[in-house]
């Protein structure tokens, strides 16, 4: 473990916002999980209380909307924490956490993590602001997601990502999340080829480039055009 605790996680993250001493604290707790793709790991409305630390990886948040639909919230990645939430107040969970592709997680019981949260404030006060903010998010993503064409959906996810862990370089935002294009797929929530069309044509238009495993937005304005549909 100690060797990952030195590992730089994705710049946005929970994780590397943290000082070093909260950083190597928060990955000793609870107990090493490994999940394969398409794994729920909670589930909106359970009453579970655990959490989780994602290691390496990438989940999607998903709820329910008032239409019956399912929309994605949000994408969590290495260093991120999911559950917490429920971890901290006991009350029925708030979405679904599905992983995209492999995911190795911390799974944190709940009295162990109150214990930690009380020993240092200032992560604390660092996970309730989170908390603050994607709720806030949340409640603004509830929208008939799944309905919205594949370029729509592709485009929500990759300025999601740019505005979570992108890393600024000149005019373009580099993606600090190393993704493949199963994984990608996943989180848009469409057949592979289908994406790899899409951003084929996102390229074409100039508005992203892509390597292996690397996306980067040479123009977010157009891409956030693309995402409000």
């Amino acid at each position: 473990m100690s060797g990952r605790q030195e590992a730089v996680f994705p710049q946005g993250s929970f994780l590397a916002g943290l000082s070093p001493t909260a950083r190597t604290a928060l990955l000793g707790l609870g107990t090493a999980r490994e999940f394969e793709p398409e794994r729920v790991l909670l589930r909106e409305a359970d009453t579970s209380t655990h959490a989780f630390l994602l290691i390496d990886g990438c989940v999607k948040i998903t709820g329910a909307t008032p239409e019956g639909h399912v929309a994605l919230l949000a994408i969590r990645v290495g260093g991120d924490l999911v559950g917490e939430l429920a971890a901290m107040d006991g009350h029925p969970r708030v979405a679904t956490v599905t992983t995209a592709g492999r995911v190795r997680a911390r799974l944190i019981a709940q009295a162990e993590f109150r214990r930690f949260l009380a020993g240092f404030s200032d992560v604390s006060l660092a996970v309730s602001s989170s908390v603050g903010a994607k709720l806030r998010w949340a409640t603004r993503r509830r929208i008939d997601f799944g309905s919205r064409e594949v370029r729509i959906r592709l485009a929500r996810v990759l300025l999601e990502l740019a505005t979570s862990y992108g890393t600024q370089t000149g005019t373009h935002v580099r993606i600090g999340v190393s993704l493949t294009q199963p994984e990608l797929a996943a989180l848009v929530g469409a057949a592979e080829p289908t994406v790899h069309r899409a951003l084929a044509t996102l390229r074409r238009e100039g508005i992203v480039e892509t390597g292996y495993r690397r996306v980067c937005v040479c123009d977010r304005v157009r891409l956030a055009t693309v995402a409000d549909g």
